[in-house]
C-alpha cells in the first residue's frame, strides 16, 4: 500500500499532460481542467504526443514545476518500467497510466477501478461470464476489474495466439476460469453476459465475425471513443438490443481517482464533494463532444 503524499495543492501551480500516440483525441483535458476549476487549483493540463521511443527522455525533461502525467497507448508499459513505486494494480497488471512525479516517481494503474466504476454504474456489476477483445495492457487491467466484480469465467479473444495464451496465463494467476480463442473466421463465440472490447477504434473486423460477437456477446463495453460509433459498436447495435457503454465512461472514473492523485498522492482518498466534482466533468466531457 502506497503512501498518500499530500501537498499545499493551494499554493503550487503545478503542471500536468496526458501523453500517447496519437494523443489528439483525448477528452481528458478537459475532465481535469473541469475538475481543477472546481477544486480551486490553479493548475495547467494539456496533451503531448509521445511515443514508446522518445518517452524516458520526455520524463527526463520536466521541470519541478511538473507534478504528473496521465499515459494512454503506447506508454503504460514504459511508464511502469519508469516509476521507483508501484501501487498494487499497477503491479499486478504490469501496466501504469498515472505517474505522480517528485522526488520518487510513482506510478499508478487506476483503469482497473475506473472500469470497474464505469460497469456498476451500467448495471453490469453481476455479470459472470464475459469475453475480452484485445490483447494488450487495458486488457490485463479489465481482467482485473472483472474478477473483482465477481466474473468466474472469461474467453478472450486476440488476433495472436500468443496474445491469447499469454492472458490466459494471466487471467488463471489472478483466479479466473480462461479460455482462448483467435479472432478470425473460424470463431465461434459461445454465450456470455458481457463483452470487453480494448480493441482500439479503428480496428475493422469481419462482418460475420462481428456479427457472431453481437449476437453472443451480452453488453458491450468499448474501451475506444474516437471514433464514435466505432464499427464494431455500429454492428452491435444493429444485432442486439444489448446496452453498449463507450468507453468515456471508464475514462471518467479513472480520472476521478487520477485527480485524487495529483491533488493528494493517493488514489483512495476521495475529493471534496467528490459527486459534485463528478458531475462537473460529465458537464464538461458532455460538451467537448459537441464541438
Amino acid at each position: 500500500m502506497l503512501t498518500a503524499v499530500a501537498i499545499d495543492a493551494a499554493a503550487e501551480p503545478f503542471r500536468l499532460a496526458v501523453w500517447g500516440d496519437p494523443i489528439g483525441h483525448s477528452r481528458s483535458p478537459a475532465l481535469h481542467r473541469a475538475a481543477y476549476r472546481v477544486l480551486g487549483l490553479d493548475w495547467e493540463y494539456d496533451r503531448r504526443q509521445v511515443d514508446a521511443a522518445e518517452f524516458d527522455d520526455a520524463v527526463a525533461g520536466l521541470d519541478p514545476t511538473w507534478r504528473g502525467l496521465s499515459l494512454t497507448m503506447p506508454l503504460k508499459e514504459r511508464a511502469f518500467d519508469r516509476a521507483e513505486i508501484l501501487d498494487d494494480d499497477a503491479r499486478l497488471t504490469g501496466a501504469v497510466n498515472t505517474l505522480l512525479l517528485g522526488a520518487q516517481t510513482r506510478g499508478f494503474n487506476t483503469d482497473v477501478g475506473g472500469l470497474a466504476s464505469a460497469l456498476l454504474e451500467a448495471g453490469l456489476g453481476s455479470s459472470r461470464r464475459a469475453r475480452i477483445l484485445g490483447g494488450g495492457a487495458t486488457a490485463r487491467s479489465a481482467l482485473v476489474s472483472l474478477l473483482r466484480l465477481g466474473v468466474a469465467d472469461v474467453e478472450i479473444v486476440t488476433r495472436r495466439a500468443a496474445q491469447a495464451d499469454h492472458l490466459v496465463g494471466f487471467a488463471e494467476r489472478i483466479g479466473l476460469r480462461a479460455t482462448p480463442a483467435i479472432l478470425d473466421g473460424a470463431l465461434r463465440p459461445a454465450p456470455v453476459d458481457l463483452t470487453v472490447s480494448t480493441l482500439p477504434g479503428t480496428v475493422a473486423l469481419a462482418d460475420a465475425v462481428a456479427v457472431a460477437l453481437a449476437r453472443q456477446g451480452g453488453a458491450l463495453f468499448s474501451a475506444a471513443y474516437a471514433p464514435w460509433p466505432t464499427a464494431l459498436v455500429q454492428t452491435w447495435t444493429a444485432q442486439s438490443d444489448a446496452p453498449v457503454i463507450s468507453g468515456l465512461e471508464m475514462l471518467l472514473h479513472q480520472a476521478v481517482r487520477q485527480i485524487r492523485i495529483f491533488r493528494d498522492g493517493s488514489p483512495d482518498r476521495e475529493l471534496p464533494d467528490e459527486p459534485g466534482i463528478l458531475a462537473v466533468m460529465r458537464t464538461a466531457l458532455a460538451e467537448r463532444m459537441g464541438d
